[in-house]
């Protein structure tokens, strides 16, 4: 009996531990209303998607610097933007990352990364992880894309498209569905986006003890 406490014990304590130290959430799903931010630019200033206001929605793509599965993506999101943000639809890259754990992070350092890869696009910092967390991001990189519309007469973004940008994360060479790609070109159509969700690929994001 002894022994079965102590070890019951052990195992919550064990469970406890994991709770405190791991953040869990199933976030927005498609058809939810997302939240909009004010997080920081790399040029230092505050960026929301209100200040969009001809846009007809967001390709929200949660990133950062080190993480090879983004490395390996930034061209194919820098070219998500040249070709989608005349029509409406920009990106917004968000590091949540922690940058006490992880330097290469750091708002410099982004500063660096954004100018040798010529982004076109804003590159916010999340300092204390909330936008993640609300939106369930969980990988980088991670793509929500949101269309803009009318609810009960107030305008909401409305999620269309969770998951990865294409099938072949770590090699382009590879792609043979271009997942946010065929999504965004559905909503531009007014058409159903074909593949709603898929799993995203990546480096898991660096939350915060």
């Amino acid at each position: 009996m002894k022994k079965q406490l102590i070890f019951s014990l052990a195992l919550l304590t064990g469970l406890v531990f994991l709770l405190s130290n791991t953040y869990k959430t199933e976030g927005y799903k498609v058809g939810d209303v997302a939240t909009d931010f004010k997080l920081k630019n790399i040029d230092g200033s505050m960026v929301s998607m209100a200040d969009y206001k001809d846009a007809k929605g967001f390709i929200v793509i949660f990133s950062c610097n080190h993480c090879p599965f983004v490395i390996a993506s930034e061209d194919r999101i820098v070219a998500l933007d040249k070709k989608f943000s005349p029509k409406g639809y920009p990106v917004i890259a968000i590091n949540s990352n922690d940058i006490v754990a992880y330097p290469d992070d750091s708002f410099e350092n982004m500063k660096v990364r954004a100018k040798e890869k010529g982004f076109t696009f804003p590159y916010l910092v999340d300092e204390t992880q909330e936008i993640a967390k609300k939106y369930g991001a969980t990988k980088t990189p991670d793509v929500f894309i949101l269309k803009k519309e009318k609810v009960n007469g107030v305008e909401k973004l409305i999620v269309k498209y969770t998951g990865s940008i294409d099938n072949s994360v770590r090699d382009e060479t590879a792609v043979t569905e271009t997942y946010a790609a065929d999504a965004i070109n559905a909503l531009l159509k007014g058409k159903k986006v074909p593949l709603e969700a898929t799993k995203s690929i990546g480096c898991s994001i660096k939350w915060k003890e």
